[in-house]
């Protein structure tokens, strides 16, 4: 759960995998606002802020583009700075716990005299993620993937090979068949003439015998 420290208010509690929308707070222009979160090992957080500034001739907060918001992660018992940065008013940032534990994630201004009033209203969207990507499993699934595919591709080859075999054999029955009808109609018609002819020459005997 998120708690703000020193604790002038406690944020509504944020459960993993949980987005918070629409949450702001104030804070004053040289003041630090720190908030606990407990995060298992290798998980990625993500903020998004958006800070207005208060303008007496507007009667109202508005974006400043020279307000800048500094957010610091430091993970409570190593004392590891997991970041430090800068930003707009209006941006995201973005950190993976390195161990499980508290993360104290702290926002300020870049507004550091004392004596400024400025009156800052910040609005604030922290999205706690899954876990990170396991790099060895993500190359492993990779390469089995890869290998699943090389598979497939050699199935496919063997498939478009016994396809063209079958196409050649049905070529080369095909011409076969077309041989042998060719044949047979050249076979038939030679009967024909032989019967013809000894059709002929019987008919011819016969009449010789008869005289």
């Amino acid at each position: 759960m998120f708690a703000f420290r020193p604790a002038a208010f406690l944020l509504p509690s944020l459960f993993f995998l949980t987005i918070v929308n629409a949450l702001h707070f104030y804070l004053d222009a040289n003041e630090k606002r720190c908030f606990m979160e407990e995060l298992p090992s290798d998980t990625v957080v993500e903020g998004h802020y958006r800070a207005l500034e208060w303008q007496e001739k507007a009667q109202g907060y508005v974006l400043e583009p020279n307000l800048g918001i500094v957010v610091e992660v430091e993970e409570m018992e190593t004392g590891h700075s997991v970041v430090q940065t800068r930003g707009p008013p209006d941006s995201r940032f973005t950190f993976t716990s390195h161990e499980s534990g508290d993360h104290q994630i702290c926002l300020s201004t870049n507004y550091t005299s004392w004596w400024s009033s400025t009156h800052i209203k910040l609005y604030l969207d922290v999205v706690v993620g899954n876990t990170k990507a396991d790099a060895e499993r993500d190359r492993s699934h990779v390469t089995e993937l890869a290998g699943k595919v090389r598979d497939l591709n050699q199935k496919l080859e063997d498939i478009r090979r016994e396809q063209q075999y079958q196409r050649e054999r049905e070529s080369d029955f095909r011409d076969l068949s077309e041989g042998t009808n060719s044949k047979a109609v050249w076979y038939s018609l030679l009967q024909i003439v032989v019967l013809v002819l000894t059709c002929t020459w019987q008919l011819k005997h016969l009449k010789v015998r008869i005289s």
